[in-house]
């Protein structure tokens, strides 16, 4: 079947079988590689991405749900510069063997667009979804809130 879908603001089409994963498609179809496989069944969250605007595990979504629609993902956040988010990881120590940290980045940012001033429990209630096995998430949720300001200050 053909998937037609615009990632990272530039519109693709793809032969593929019907029951490729939205992650496949990303990393095998289009060379996509920051979104990370890392359970399959959604239960870490790396392979979080942006679905017409909207935080999704891309392990558990076909790609052909994406037909017709926007996928930004974490290689699509930047325009030039580091987004907001991504340097505020990078400041804040948010990452250490950085697995997990593009769909972090990506579900932190979803959070932002819906609350733009995040107290420390709805940080962390809100990426609950995500697992780090390496940061103990303190610095993740100071690199959120750190971003937070810079993007409200903006």
């Amino acid at each position: 079947m053909n998937v037609t879908v615009t990632v990272n603001g530039r519109e693709v089409s793809r032969d593929i079988e019907p029951h490729t994963l939205l992650v496949e498609f990303l990393r095998e179809h289009l060379s996509l590689t920051g979104t990370h496989v890392g359970c399959d069944t959604s239960q870490c969250g790396a392979c979080t991405v942006h679905v017409d605007g909207v935080s999704v595990k891309s392990c558990t979504m076909l790609a052909a749900e994406a037909h017709g629609g926007e996928v930004t993902t974490i290689e699509g956040l930047s325009n030039g510069e580091l987004h907001p988010m991504q340097a505020a990881f990078t400041e804040h120590h948010g990452l250490q063997c950085g697995f997990c940290t593009p769909g972090m980045i990506m579900s932190a940012c979803d959070l932002l667009k819906n609350n733009p001033d995040p107290s420390e429990h709805e940080v962390r209630e809100w990426l609950e979804g995500n697992l780090c096995r390496c940061t103990g998430y303190h610095n993740i949720v100071d690199a959120v809130q750190a971003a937070a300001r810079t993007i409200r200050e903006a």
